[in-house]
């Protein structure tokens, strides 16, 4: 049990780490357009996100796929560049016109990439067969899960406070939060290492 907790709280960790506030931007970009009452379709998508997540270290885990860390530290605030733009130019519209299946294969996309970010480092602190590591690589994905719902919880609680009793429009909240994730991502895509090649 105690290994159980060891993967689960490095899961909660890579999610809620002040300093890894990426995770947090893609959450915020992905849940800004919902509320409450779409807890269904939100809980979907975040769970086809830690689904990718998952996905992309099973792969590395057993050395089907590599990337270079440089390439996905690139990629990671793209992503979330692409979901800020996306709900800018979906705001005003009605969620339930939009398809989730759109939004979902591009979630699982994008949780992929994120994990490819994280798998340098969940190889490293797991030794022996790939086989070995399956067990804490999900109590690793039920601790991500977690963390996630968490801040998504936070996130439509603020906008719910937000939109209520601060008077703000949905289409509003969706435009400043997304403007702000945007100008907060465009400053990482410039300082990536990638382009010091």
């Amino acid at each position: 049990m105690s290994d159980f907790w060891i993967y689960f709280n490095l899961g909660l960790k890579h999610v809620l780490d002040i300093f890894a506030y990426d995770h947090v931007l893609f959450l915020l970009a992905l849940t800004v357009p919902y509320e409450f009452k779409s807890w269904k379709r939100i809980l979907i998508l975040v769970s086809l996100f830690t689904l990718g997540h998952t996905l992309a270290l099973f792969l590395s885990v057993f050395n089907i796929i590599t990337i270079k860390s440089e390439i996905v530290e690139f990629l990671i605030p793209i992503t979330i560049l692409i979901a800020a733009l996306y709900n800018i130019i979906i705001s005003g519209k009605s969620s339930k016109q939009s398809t989730i299946t759109f939004i979902g294969i591009l979630t699982v996309f994008f949780g992929v990439i994120h994990g490819l970010g994280f798998s340098n480092y969940f190889n490293t602190i797991l030794s022996g067969k790939p086989t070995d590591k399956l067990l804490p690589l999900f109590e690793f994905a039920l601790g991500i899960e977690v963390a996630q719902i968490i801040v998504v919880l936070a996130a439509l609680l603020l906008a719910y406070v937000v939109q209520t009793l601060l008077k703000f429009s949905k289409r509003d909240w969706i435009l400043i939060i997304s403007a702000f994730i945007v100008g907060v991502v465009i400053p990482m895509i410039l300082q990536s290492e990638i382009w010091v090649k």
